[in-house]
């Protein structure tokens, strides 16, 4: 399986509030048919915006919160592309608002600001420099090959 799927199982499973731990993450994906490790996991947590937390019971646990990468809107878009100085993100139409915001609450440094419209958002990077790396992040948190 890719990395994308056991990205997807990862996501599937913080969202139904299990993993207090990485080994219990692992357990539960390997269960899913992904055989990976301990150190792979820590990874996908970290792209996808895990943080741990207290549960209501008290116990701690990992989760996504809004704003995340893993609460990225990634169905809404339909492509990111580039030339010198700006990135276009197109979206579904009527969903480049959502979006929009999304980009904004991942509070990326790399993220000068963001322009939304019907179905494109405008994103402006802190540098020219920065634009290839900044791309390659949103095509990777909007499941799309580069």
């Amino acid at each position: 399986m890719s990395a994308k799927d056991r990205r997807k199982s990862l996501r599937k499973l913080l969202l139904m509030g299990r993993g207090g731990s990485q080994a219990e993450l692992l357990e539960l994906l390997r269960d899913q048919g992904h055989h990976t490790t301990q150190s792979t996991i820590s990874r996908d947590l970290k792209l996808l915006g895990a943080e741990r937390r207290l549960d209501a019971q008290g116990e701690l646990v990992y989760t996504l919160e809004s704003g995340s990468q893993a609460a990225f809107p990634s169905q809404m878009i339909l492509s990111v592309e580039t030339n010198e100085h700006l990135l276009v993100v197109r979206t579904r139409v009527g969903r480049a608002p959502a979006v929009g915001i999304e980009l904004d609450n991942l509070r990326d440094p790399d993220i000068l600001g963001t322009l939304a419209g019907d179905d494109t958002v405008l994103v402006v990077p802190t540098r020219i420099a920065l634009l290839p790396r900044l791309a390659a992040r949103l095509r990777e948190l909007s499941e799309m090959p580069d």
